[in-house]
């Protein structure tokens, strides 16, 4: 039976490490100078060489040699995975005080540290706080945040990071190249890609295609991993953008017609969108786009929490032009009077948002002369602020939109930082600028005397106040 090739090229010394450089000169150097500690914490993504690294560090501080034959009683390996028990922990925890047999270090190698339950890890805490001498832990886990502190800090943690895509292609090229594997240097980059920082899921996926065809080519790869092509994401990315719903959807089928895995799509436009991103900028559906295709892959139905997060992507992209041809009717714009310069302001600001929403480049700035449709625009999305601000007496000076109110309610319903900032969303929707907004308390020199004169009705003081919307007869 032949070897996989993730065991047959597993790192053998510190050199043959790559993409650790910053851990490995560290240990190399602890090693050299015997200032070796009691307990080491490898933590980082699964397939990076924590493993392989902490069984290198075994045998270099015993000065023993490593191969794959290696078995050495004074190295032991535990899978806390299962052996997370507190009997199990007890167990070593009375063996560490017994002297090596032939080494001059006992070394523990703890896999999957993290998977230890709360009673273990307080076993274990006893031994790393007053360890034997001749005793060294080496605590390896993807998940250090499930880990006691009291645990952490009592170890050197070292943070093993995913391997950059050129390494990984450099190291698969050296592979292929022992094994007599043809293979095209972009197959070799799509397999580095694909394997998101892991050495040996990359190393497997070579492994797998090996035995394919004599000459593995970019659309094998595709083909065997389930990988869209490159164009059909453009095309998805590009259908959302303009917001096409159908479109967008017999893309989808269209893939998993081919077998394309949920998870490679939402791999792949994830990937477009922080291509965009680090390109300029990205809109704010983009962004929450890029967080629903995240948890696509851990869905227990992957399909339809794609599908989902499509459509809602979607919704969201056409959010902005609904709320502003909901907040300005074309029979509002069309019944204007000429010359107060307010419709033609309009006009522009809703042809500038239908053309290209959210977009600042092709907006007006902010003008008092549009103050009647942010109003109403508020009033679509929350009727209570609306009436509030309806009675305000606005002010746009350097900037800044202070907002005058008689009365001290109204002004406390627009200080509210949630009501505000509604407020400048709204502003920005319109007309593409964001600005400051300040209320202010004050009443007309003559308000007092204005209001004892009309003493007014009881139901239009309410009115005039809160709205006629909200007052009710009994």
């Amino acid at each position: 039976m032949g070897q996989a090739l993730y065991r047959k090229y597993r790192s053998k010394n510190f050199d043959d490490v790559v993409g650790q450089d910053h851990i490995i000169k560290t240990l190399k150097n602890a090693v050299a100078s015997g200032r070796i500690s009691h307990a080491y914490l490898f933590t980082g993504p699964r397939g990076v060489g924590k493993t392989s690294v902490a069984r290198i560090l075994a045998h270099e501080v015993n000065s023993l040699p490593y191969t794959d034959e290696s078995i050495h009683l004074d190295i032991i390996e535990i899978d806390a995975a299962s052996n997370r028990r507190i009997d199990e922990i007890r167990d070593l925890r009375d063996k560490v005080n017994i002297a090596p047999a032939a080494a001059k270090y006992k070394v523990y190698i703890i896999d999957e540290v993290h998977m230890l339950t709360r009673e273990a890890f307080n076993a274990l805490l006893k031994t790393l706080e007053e360890p034997p001498a001749h005793c060294i832990f080496i605590l390896a886990t993807t998940e250090a945040h499930k880990l006691p502190e009291t645990i952490i800090s009592r170890t050197q943690r070292f943070e093993f990071k995913p391997v950059n895509t050129k390494d990984a292609a450099r190291h698969l090229k050296s592979i292929a190249k022992h094994e007599k594997i043809e293979i095209d240097p972009e197959a070799l980059e799509m397999l580095a890609d694909f394997g998101r920082g892991s050495f040996r899921d990359s190393i497997s996926y070579l492994d797998q295609l090996s035995s394919f065809s004599k000459k593995i080519t970019s659309d094998d790869v595709r083909a065997l991993l389930g990988m869209p092509a490159e164009n059909e994401i453009i095309k998805l990315a590009d259908k959302l953008d303009q917001a096409d719903m159908p479109g967008s959807l017999q893309i989808l089928n269209k893939l998993e017609g081919q077998g394309i895995k949920p998870a490679s799509i939402a791999a792949g436009l994830s990937d477009k969108l922080r291509q965009q991103a680090l390109r300029a900028s990205i809109e704010p559906w983009q962004a929450a786009l890029l967080r629903q295709l995240l948890e696509v892959p851990a869905s227990h139905r992957p399909q339809e929490a794609l599908e989902i997060s499509l459509l809602s992507a979607i919704v969201d992209r056409l959010a902005p032009i609904q709320k502003l041809s909901s907040a300005q009717p074309a029979e509002k714009l069309q019944t204007r009077q000429p010359g107060s310069g307010s419709s033609t302001e309009s006009d522009k600001i809703t042809k500038s948002v239908a053309a290209k929403p959210d977009s600042a480049s092709n907006q007006q700035p902010f003008d008092l002369s549009i103050w009647e449709d942010i109003v109403e625009c508020c009033k679509q999305q929350a009727a209570s602020v609306y009436t509030a601000l309806r009675l305000a007496t606005p002010d746009y000076s350097k900037g800044v939109l202070t907002l005058s109110f008689q009365f001290p309610l109204h002004q406390k319903k627009l200080e509210l930082a949630k009501n505000k900032d509604l407020v400048a969303q709204i502003i920005q929707e319109v007309c593409g600028q964001r600005i400051s907004i300040k209320t202010s308390l004050k009443k007309p020199k003559d308000f007092d005397q204005v209001v004892a004169s009309a003493k007014p009705s009881p139901i239009s003081s309410i009115s005039n106040i809160f709205g006629s919307a909200e007052v009710m007869e009994a």
